[in-house]
């Protein structure tokens, strides 16, 4: 049975909440899904520079429909834009980028997310699960600041926030700060702090939704 939350951010106002915290002049890596919205809302007169790692660098807003470049595709094979004076580049490349340190902040998708900031967001474990973790895991390593954004809970009403991850690891420690349709939470010193909730969740709605015990 799917359980649907009737209050909290829509997927577009998470994304908003992710732009609203990306520092002007950052070099960004948006990941697939959700992550991907985040391009559409950074505020008027801040300039954000997006990576894609299969080798653009100066990545635009997801190409309208009619208007598709069609050799022009982000990492999750989405159809996108590029503004002006982005560079392309060999895929090496740009993972010599993520490797060496220059990239600001990677926004990511979570199947799960430990209170100590363990991600695990690339295979659940099934039989027919993706086969490989692709370039999360050198994100997760090489990008200065982590933040992950998702639906508080599953589709069934489990908690995406746990105390420790029982799928796969992309990384260990890594997540700064998580995004829901409930709060905006930071990982800090091993313990989760609420740092925003929104509108109509209390504390307590929010605790009995997570399974991580959760700071104010």
């Amino acid at each position: 049975m799917e359980l649907k939350e009737t209050i909290g951010w829509s997927t577009g106002e998470m994304a908003q909440n992710v732009a609203k915290d990306i520092h002007d002049g950052a070099y960004v890596n948006l990941g697939i899904g959700i992550p991907e919205m985040v391009a559409g809302f950074i505020p008027e007169g801040r300039e954000v520079i997006y990576h894609t790692e299969n080798g653009l660098l100066g990545m635009g807003k997801v190409a309208e429909s009619g208007s598709e470049d069609y050799e022009l595709v982000n990492a999750g094979k989405k159809y996108v834009t590029a503004i002006p004076g982005a560079a392309y580049f060999h895929h090496a490349d740009s993972f010599s980028m993520i490797r060496g340190g220059h990239i600001d902040i990677c926004v990511l998708g979570a199947y799960q997310v430990s209170e100590e900031g363990d991600l695990a967001n690339w295979s659940t474990g099934d039989v027919d699960a993706i086969p490989a973790v692709g370039g999360a895991m050198d994100l997760v390593a090489g990008v200065k600041t982590i933040y992950v954004i998702t639906k508080h809970n599953t589709k069934s009403g489990g908690s995406k926030i746990v105390e420790k991850c029982s799928y796969p690891l992309t990384g260990k420690g890594v997540v700064s700060r998580i995004y829901t349709n409930l709060a905006i939470i930071d990982v800090v010193d091993g313990k989760l702090f609420v740092k925003e909730m929104a509108p109509g969740v209390d504390f307590g709605y929010l605790q009995e939704r997570t399974e991580a015990r959760l700071h104010q």
